[in-house]
């Protein structure tokens, strides 16, 4: 059986949600699934260091990378997290591991090609293979119960309404179904690479 994890930040939850909701996709093919949240604790003078993520990302099959779209790009805390894996780069842990990722950001836009772009350049960079979102956008493209609402094909995006209330992060059911099926298509596709 193979083994899955997601790797990701979220400053306000809305990431954390998708990460959530990638994992539960997974688990309807695998029950290795793994969830490793980035958090500030790890982070020390601008260096992020966790060796047992890394050894455990090291055994994992497939690697979803998640961060929410700030400013056109990924937070510093996971752009933090993947200069520490050049090490894991330098050794080739990753090559051939199937790969994915998402973001999610306050508008419909964001620019969160950027991001994607920004996630699928470091899986090549680390010999993985990228595995893109595979849902077409349903005709009435933008509602928000949809799946592939914002029409991602690189991989999976989420959007919510900027909310500065302070009340718990929410995402669109649309966006939740689509990182749900992402999950899974992730963990099959993990599957067919590894035969198993």
């Amino acid at each position: 059986m193979v083994s899955v994890a997601v790797v990701y930040f979220s400053g306000s939850g809305h990431t954390h949600l998708m990460a959530e909701a990638i994992a539960e996709g997974m688990s309807k093919v695998t029950e290795h699934v793994q969830l490793f949240r980035i958090v500030g604790e790890q982070i020390t003078n601008g260096r992020w260091k966790d060796d047992q993520v890394l050894e455990q990302l090291a055994q994992a099959d497939a690697i979803v990378f998640g961060s929410p779209t700030y400013m056109g790009g990924v937070a510093a805390q996971f752009k933090a997290f993947i200069d520490a894996a050049s090490s894991a780069w330098f050794a080739q842990q990753w090559k051939d591991k199937i790969a994915g990722g998402f973001t999610h950001s306050g508008s419909p836009s964001g620019d969160k090609q950027g991001t994607l772009l920004y996630l699928a350049i470091n899986a090549a960079q680390h010999s993985m293979i990228w595995v893109g979102a595979g849902e077409m956008p349903s005709a009435s493209m933008g509602k928000d119960d949809n799946v592939n609402r914002l029409g991602s094909f690189l991989g999976v995006m989420g959007q919510s309404d900027l909310d500065m209330s302070g009340a718990p992060a929410v995402i669109e059911p649309g966006d939740r179904l689509t990182a749900v099926q992402y999950g899974q298509r992730i963990a099959i596709a993990a599957q067919r690479w590894n035969h198993s």
